[in-house]
């Protein structure tokens, strides 16, 4: 499907004759700084092209009415302004009826029903964050068709409300906050705790940003990232025992070898290496793209992998196998997982005039090793969650 196609697709399928608005969130990647944001420490996304399109306008009364071009067989979910609790049987409308919900809680007016027809181009199951997609630009909706005035960080914490709260899923404000303040060219070095942030200038000059979806489904992430929290607050409580911290992102790498002996167990001490040496990646990471250097960049996204396989151990055969036949192929800056792990993506920069030979080398090694394919994506980085004017998709 084409964007332009869409607001005739609203037109036909909300039986009317006006012209919606139309909006869009993007999805987004996570460029370095992986299980950091838990730790007190710092991440790296950056808003991606692919995301969630929203077009919408008021109705005369207090109907919602919601339609997913990604689920056609549903149909359209409708519910009544006043009654915005989550209900099972609205499936994927909860997220935008929960955006709906606590913006109304929050004080803002919204004071009409709508008719809102959804469409994302985002991978299925590619871990690129389709959910807080849909959060965005339901917000970004409501901030547009009623004039509504309201704090962008207000905005993604609300979004953040709607999947610690509503959907039930305790997940940190990365997501939210990489699409809501999205900048093109720009990758965002972000503290989870204090919100304080810094755009990086991703300039890629003659390369990409490949992203690999290993297509594994992601069984053991729930259970293992519950471990990997669990052991760095071992340790972190071994190491508050002589050093005033509140967390792991508070180290220096000298603080830490000098303090690494009080972590009284050897796999928690591995763990939090990983937190802290991932930490200070990311603050290298933003001095080295501020002097756009590429190379030093990809050299510690290597790093980066090299400690989530080797200190944090939430990689598996197939993030390895992908990451170690990215390595191998000329014209590669950098690769490494992105995302909790077992499974899930990889991301990688490659120069352009390479990445067709890279797809077809990396997709053989993997098949021959793995025994299905892998699915291969482009990402520009755009911008974050916002109004399209007319003609523009």
């Amino acid at each position: 499907m084409t964007n332009s196609d869409l607001p005739n697709k609203f037109r036909s399928i909300f039986d009317t004759t006006e012209t919606p608005r139309t909006f869009f969130a993007p999805g987004r990647i996570n460029l370095i700084g992986e299980h950091t944001d838990y730790n007190g420490g710092h991440v790296f996304p950056a808003s991606i092209s692919f995301g969630t399109y929203a077009l919408a306008q008021k109705r005369n009364d207090q109907k919602l009415r919601f339609y997913s071009l990604n689920f056609p067989s549903i149909g359209t979910i409708e519910c009544d302004l006043a009654d915005l609790d989550y209900n099972e049987a609205h499936d994927w409308a909860n997220f935008p009826k929960g955006m709906i919900h606590y913006m109304k809680e929050s004080g803002l007016q919204i004071t009409t029903g709508m008719d809102i027809l959804f469409y994302g181009d985002i991978p299925t199951g590619a871990g690129l964050s389709s959910s807080a997609s849909i959060e965005m630009v339901t917000g970004v909706l409501l901030e547009g068709l009623f004039d509504l005035n309201i704090d962008r960080v207000k905005m993604i914490q609300l979004g953040q409300k709607v999947e610690n709260d509503y959907i039930g899923v305790n997940s940190g404000i990365m997501d939210q906050f990489a699409i809501g303040k999205g900048k093109k060219g720009h990758a965002i070095l972000l503290n989870c705790q204090t919100l304080a942030y810094n755009y990086a200038p991703i300039e890629l000059a003659d390369h990409v940003i490949i992203i690999i979806n290993t297509n594994k489904q992601r069984t053991l992430a729930g259970s293992k990232y519950n471990e990997r929290r669990v052991q760095c607050e071992q340790a972190l409580a071994n190491l508050q025992t002589a050093l005033q911290i509140k967390g792991l992102g508070d180290l220096t790498k000298e603080q830490f070898e000098q303090q690494k002996h009080l972590i009284t167990d050897e796999t928690n001490q591995k763990r939090a290496k990983h937190a802290v040496y991932e930490n200070l990646r990311t603050v290298e990471a933003l001095q080295q793209l501020q002097q756009a250097n590429l190379e030093a960049f990809g050299q510690l996204m290597n790093e980066s992998h090299k400690s989530l396989q080797l200190d944090y151990e939430v990689t598996g055969i197939e993030l390895d196998t992908i990451i170690q036949a990215a390595w191998d192929q000329p014209g590669v800056v950098g690769a490494r997982m992105t995302g909790a792990g077992f499974g899930g993506c990889a991301i990688a920069i490659v120069e352009i005039d390479k990445v067709d030979s890279f797809k077809n080398n990396v997709n053989k090694i993997y098949r021959g090793k793995i025994g299905y394919e892998a699915s291969f994506y482009t990402a520009a980085i755009g911008d974050g969650a916002r109004e399209l004017t007319e003609g523009v998709y």
